[in-house]
């Protein structure tokens, strides 16, 4: 079985290996941008995969594994440990691949971007700083990363809230849009007086068509008198300000004077503007060249400014579909890192994202509302059951355009693209037999839902399924049904604390499950409603209890609802093992009711039984998802 499943494996991975992923650094990104802009245009959707230097859904993560996002987090909970992992550590690879499908043909572009957050501008903005987890960069390495060229070819960037500041403070743009100026002071007045007569004679004695023997010394003269300058081929004239008001004046004053001038703003190399070059233009031809060539100047200084955020802007202003998985963790990076910094809430979240991407889906989400697909573990899991089961082929066509270099980087966009143009044939030609798929006639009925990505961790002979599937366990679970224990002495398996809460409450006679979260805390999740509420309100009775259970909160046994949890998570107190940080917020009295139980509107959570598991496993295990 294992080679089987080595086989399928190898299978999988061949299927990508000869495709071409065009590898983009510093040094070739200002020649690709065209050519990825003219196939971001052509495509239909757009696939979107990253690589960082860690995040909060591995088991290596952190050294307290219940920042991971867990069966026990509802969509609000699995947003905060992503936003913290999105604050804390680096974007180094983002792969784009605008596509089509035509019948069963996929024609992909696919681009691997390299990343390296730097000033090197030296805006003055503040410095970069981020998190490594060595299983991220050690995958990352035996893959032939290359982290020098990283470090020192890689493409930078600024989010759009970053480069609002930047341009606030010091960048100009090198033209303005003409307004009209209100309120004019008196200084105003006798400035654009003095500017107009000035910029009337220059642009009277450019046009005289006399000439004279002594032209070269009577031009110079002119030039010397008049202070005007030659901007390239075409006579100009600078004209020295002192404000960002003057600078409009400037360009009003040139607006009514005449069609053939053109305004040009002269910045410090601060970026603080110090003048206005007036060009004259000798016809509209001349006009057009001009403006464009300001323009090709223009777009070379965003590029420069806003880097790979570029690119970003791009795939934004396109409103393609985009494609990813596992979006709410991918999203929460793109936003940190290319929108600005994460709002506080979910909701807030999506709203703000929608400034970006209009429309986006999360084959995780796909996945899950695709039947059977639900319990495959990864995207080659996914692949192998449709190709076993259902009859869709797809065949990807990658045009050659890549240079010599490692090509594996980037595969994982490809992947993307090949499972979702594969759910997008059955979803268009769904037969009688899936019946998840005739819920829905299109790929938009599943958009902008972010399905939370939980770690599921290996129970014993998963070693043994070679088709990648897991048993489908999962139920939907009410948080007023969760309780969070914590204070039990030693540091016990899952199962053995199980057998022990059997012995102190009648709640424990009926159905119930239990996972450690961290060494401190376990979670509870019942069966029965209003369970964890008795559990709850016998604790706190300390006098009316007796036995086993009496002991052990005498000795520090501790229970905490939800809604503790949940302020946890928001309040951030990610530091500590799950049981200090559960202290913390319930010595924090300023919500009232931190342990209610019954709340009108409660949330739900997808549970699986099969995550009791051992404390060990939870610290060594950890399934690697091939996508």
């Amino acid at each position: 079985m294992a080679r089987r499943r080595m086989a399928a494996a190898t299978t999988f991975k061949a299927r990508f290996a000869g495709a071409s992923v065009k590898q983009v650094t510093k040094s070739n990104f200002a020649a690709v941008i065209p050519q990825i802009k003219a196939d971001i245009e052509a495509a239909e959707f757009i696939a979107i995969s990253t690589r960082k230097t860690g995040d909060s859904s591995s088991s290596s993560s952190h050294r307290r594994p219940w920042r991971m996002i867990l069966p026990f987090d509802t969509s609000e909970t699995a947003y905060l440990k992503s936003k913290l992992a999105a604050e804390n550590f680096e974007l180094l690879q983002f792969a784009v691949c605008p596509f089509s499908i035509r019948g069963s043909k996929v024609l992909a572009f696919p681009y691997n971007f390299h990343l390296f957050p730097r000033d090197e501008l030296t805006l003055g903005m503040p410095s970069y700083s981020f998190s490594c987890q060595t299983s991220f960069l050690t995958s990352m390495a035996c893959e032939g990363f290359d982290f020098n060229a990283c470090v020192y070819d890689g493409i930078s960037y600024l989010s759009r809230v970053q480069e609002a500041k930047v341009r606030e403070i010091n960048m100009g743009s090198w033209m303005h849009t003409v307004a009209s100026s209100q309120n004019f002071s008196v200084a105003d007045s006798i400035f654009k007086e003095r500017i107009k007569a000035r910029i009337t004679h220059w642009r009277k004695g450019c046009k005289d068509t006399g000439r004279t023997k002594d032209e070269s010394f009577v031009q110079s003269l002119r030039k010397i008198v008049l202070g005007g300058e030659d901007y390239g081929s075409r006579p100009g004239l600078s004209v020295d300000i002192c404000s960002e008001k003057q600078v409009l004046l400037v360009f009003e004053i040139v607006e009514h004077i005449s069609d053939d001038l053109v305004p040009i703003v002269i910045s410090h190399n601060g970026g603080e503007s110090k003048a206005v070059r007036v060009v004259l233009t000798s016809s509209e031809e001349d006009k057009k060249a001009l403006l464009t060539e300001i323009q090709n100047l223009e777009d070379e200084k965003n590029l420069k400014l806003r880097g790979f955020r570029y690119v970003i802007d791009l795939i934004s202003s396109s409103h393609k579909t985009i494609v990813s998985d596992n979006c709410l963790h991918e999203f929460t990076f793109i936003h940190q890192k290319f929108l600005g910094p994460l709002p506080a809430t979910l909701s807030e979240f999506m709203c703000s994202l929608r400034l970006l991407f209009s429309n986006v889906i999360d084959l995780n989400h796909l996945l899950k509302e695709f039947g059977p697909l639900r319990k495959a573990k990864n995207i080659p899991s996914a692949l192998s059951y449709l190709k076993r089961q259902y009859f869709a082929p797809v065949e990807l066509e990658v045009p050659v355009r890549a240079e010599d270099g490692n090509q594996c980087h980037g595969n994982n966009v490809l992947k993307l693209t090949f499972l979702f143009a594969k759910l997008n044939i059955l979803l268009k030609n769904a037969p009688s037999s899936l019946t998840k798929l005739e819920l829905s006639t299109s790929m938009e009925d599943y958009a902008n839902i972010f399905y939370p990505a939980s770690v599921t961790l290996p129970e014993p002979g998963d070693d043994d399924d070679e088709t990648g599937l897991r048993i489908d366990t999962t139920r939907r679970v009410s948080t007023d049904n969760i309780l969070f224990l914590w204070g039990f002495d030693g540091v016990i398996s899952a199962m053995e604390l199980k057998n022990r809460l059997l012995q102190i409450h009648p709640v424990f006679s009926e159905d119930f499950d239990v996972l450690l979260a961290d060494k401190s805390c376990t979670i509870v999740v019942f069966g029965r409603k209003g369970a964890a509420g008795i559990l709850v309100k016998d604790m706190g009775s300390v006098d009316t209890i007796s036995g086993v259970l009496r002991e052990m909160v005498v000795d520090g046994l501790r229970a905490a609802g939800y809604d503790a949890y949940k302020k946890v998570c928001r309040l951030g107190l990610w530091e500590g093992d799950l049981a200090d940080s559960m202290e913390v917020a319930l010595a924090d009295t300023v919500e009232e009711d931190l342990c209610s139980l019954s709340r009108t509107n409660t949330n739900e959570i997808n549970w699986n039984s099969e995550m009791m598991i051992d404390l060990n496993d939870l610290w060594t295990k950890y399934w690697i998802d091939g996508g």
